[in-house]
């Protein structure tokens, strides 16, 4: 085991490129490894993650051009964010998904790090610009759904930074690296289900007066979007990382 925690790679794993133990949910061994020769930057559309990249940037762009196409004004930045943030989130899971030998992790785990915390100030920003604009407006605070289950994605992708954070350069706030590594699999799956949720409450935002009455944001058109992406997403997790 290396001092960051990651495993060290055996002869059978390099031999096979990540095959084997690195089985994705769908598909056949390896479809979604970085081989060893790769960089990460094909980490991004490996596998079905050109599916998922044209469901993210569909979404992304049916909300800035909603955005755009009106004037700005200081709300515009909420949804903008809020967006962007998602956005990042996406590329950062992409990123990291194929790595299987010790160095790949690192490499992706330092990138995903990096993507994940722009993603966290961007969703901090949004929350701040949509609360000045309540508290500015004297509205009404977490009354609508979308307002609810904004509120718990912002919580929970606040929790999953800062323990995504403690478990990989902080290891010993869980009493060992081992420890913090035997929770990683928690980490992931908490992960993907955050995604789902992200895309929930932008669903739900599409019910919203501001959109109904100025966005004019498709129900259908996000849900179509969130779907795309998810089934690029979802093929390419590896069972082994889950403990499946």
């Amino acid at each position: 085991m290396s001092a960051t925690g990651i495993p060290e790679a055996r002869s059978s794993d390099t031999t096979n490129h990540g095959r084997g133990e690195d089985e994705p949910l769908l598909g056949r061994a390896g479809d979604a490894s970085q081989q060893e020769d790769q960089g990460l930057q094909f980490n991004f559309v490996i596998g079905t993650a050109v599916i998922a990249q044209v469901g993210i940037w569909i979404l992304a762009a049916t909300i800035w051009a909603s955005i755009f196409v009106q004037p700005l004004i200081l709300f515009s930045a909420h949804p903008l964010l809020n967006s962007t943030g998602i956005l990042l989130t996406t590329q950062a899971i992409l990123l990291l998904q194929p790595t299987h030998t010790p160095k790949q992790k690192k490499q992706g785990a330092n990138i995903h790090g990096i993507l994940n915390l722009t993603s966290i100030l961007t969703l901090i920003a949004a929350l701040v610009v949509i609360e000045y604009n309540k508290i500015s407006h004297r509205g009404a605070h977490f009354e609508s759904p979308h307002a609810i289950l904004g509120l718990i994605t912002y919580i929970l992708f606040f929790l999953q930074a800062i323990i995504g954070i403690a478990q990989y350069w902080t290891p010993g706030v869980f009493g060992s690296t081992d420890k913090a590594k035997s929770i990683y699999k928690y980490h992931r799956m908490s992960g993907y289900v955050i995604l789902i949720m992200s895309f929930v409450t932008i669903a739900a935002a599409t019910q919203t007066d501001y959109n109904k009455n100025v966005g004019h944001i498709q129900l259908w058109a996000v849900v179509v979007a969130s779907i795309i992406t998810l089934i690029g997403v979802l093929p390419r997790i590896k069972k082994q990382k889950l403990g499946l």
